[in-house]
């Protein structure tokens, strides 16, 4: 495997790689047998173009990972969102740069924030959790309907709504700004 990966901030010249993303996606959340709310190649390609998505390429011109984030509730919370590695990049540390740097860009675009994260992945968890992310109740995060419309994709959207959302099979990891960072 190439082991000359950078990990950046997804431009314009990124997106090339969104079809493969999408699919790889998909794909997944197929194999996996769980729920993976899904993303439109052009809501992926916004991201890019917003500068709100980081992704992981090799100087052959391959893509390795990639994720993103999205603001919520005027800027009071960010989610991130579409955490995915290609398969043959699997297994060498690339989700957790990833990880570090989405929560990097997250701090340096909006400090203030609480960062969120929802799923069903232990090895997202984990990172979440190196990150300072703790598991919440669904009524500590954002409530709003946009955000929760998004799960009307995924093959578990009817838990989330015969609980009222309150509950489904996904964690919600939250992680808030020290009084200091807020100040600052």
């Amino acid at each position: 495997m190439e082991t000359d990966i950078t990990i950046t901030v997804a431009t314009k010249a990124h997106l090339i790689y969104v079809d493969s993303i999408c699919r790889t996606i998909a794909e997944s959340a197929q194999a996996r047998g769980t729920g993976i709310a899904g993303r439109s190649a052009a809501y992926l390609r916004q991201k890019m173009l917003d500068g709100k998505a980081i992704i992981a390429t090799l100087k052959n011109g391959q893509w390795a990972g990639f994720a993103y984030l999205d603001v919520w509730d005027n800027g009071q919370f960010v989610s991130h969102s579409g955490l995915i590695v290609a398969p043959d990049f699997r297994r060498h540390g690339i989700a957790q740069q990833i990880k570090r740097a989405l929560f990097s860009l997250s701090r340096c675009l909006f400090p203030k924030a609480k960062l969120f994260s929802i799923t069903t992945g232990q090895a997202v968890m984990n990172l979440n959790s190196q990150l300072g992310f703790r598991p919440v109740a669904f009524s500590e995060l954002p409530q709003d309907d946009r955000f929760w419309n998004q799960c009307s994709s995924c093959k578990n959207c009817d838990i989330l709504a015969r609980t009222g959302r309150k509950y489904c099979l996904c964690t919600g990891m939250l992680y808030e700004p020290l009084p200091s960072e807020k100040a600052g």
